[in-house]
């Protein structure tokens, strides 16, 4: 393949010098994509590992960039292939902890560090009723409503029409709800 410039080739055109064979393209690929997946995969993983897992994310974006159809933005086939990497990491040596801050419906910190730590278990446990980490689920209520980002952007990152992230979505927080309340879900699923 000829060389040509990188930095003014865009995502598809490097993702198909990838499949080619093209190690320059997959460093490009990297500079371009690598902090910000690096900075989604902190969120859910512990930050030591961060790195192998973006490391292992590059890789899998070698061995499939053959596999490659352009149909939706380059970022959010990247962030599908991070988002499996980081489930895989999770799956094999077990969920890291949540850090999710145990603040009450007014805003105010709780100053009884007995209450502080029930409600963080009941968060926790709301969170679990999402399913594993890396589930379609718990990623929509990740990226809705932790990260606050809109539906439009939430559907490329995860490569799926804005209607499923919206059923997801909805699924998600009668999940949550029933788990706050302790009450069994009453429907038979979702998307």
């Amino acid at each position: 393949m000829a060389y040509c410039n990188r930095g003014e080739m865009d995502d598809d055109g490097l993702i198909a010098a990838v499949a080619a064979g093209d190690d320059r393209a997959l460093r490009e690929l990297l500079s371009r994509h690598g902090p910000w997946l690096a900075a989604r995969l902190r969120r859910v993983l512990p930050a030591a590992e961060v790195e192998d897992v973006l490391q292992e994310t590059f890789l899998a974006v070698w061995r499939g960039a053959a596999g490659y159809r352009p149909a939706g933005s380059a970022g959010g086939w990247l962030w599908g292939i991070a988002r499996r990497q980081a489930a895989l990491w999770l799956r094999r040596r077990g969920p890291a902890e949540l850090a999710l801050p145990a603040v009450p419906a007014d805003g105010r910190a709780l100053a009884d560090p007995a209450e502080a730590a029930l409600q963080h278990a009941e968060l926790a446990d709301a969170v679990n009723a999402l399913g594993p980490a890396g589930g379609a689920q718990r990623e929509v209520w990740q990226l809705m409503y932790v990260e606050d980002r809109p539906v439009a952007e939430v559907a490329e990152l995860m490569g799926v029409p804005e209607g499923t992230v919206k059923s997801r979505a909805y699924r998600a927080r009668r999940l949550m709800r029933a788990a706050l309340r302790r009450e069994p879900v009453r429907d038979g699923g979702g998307r």
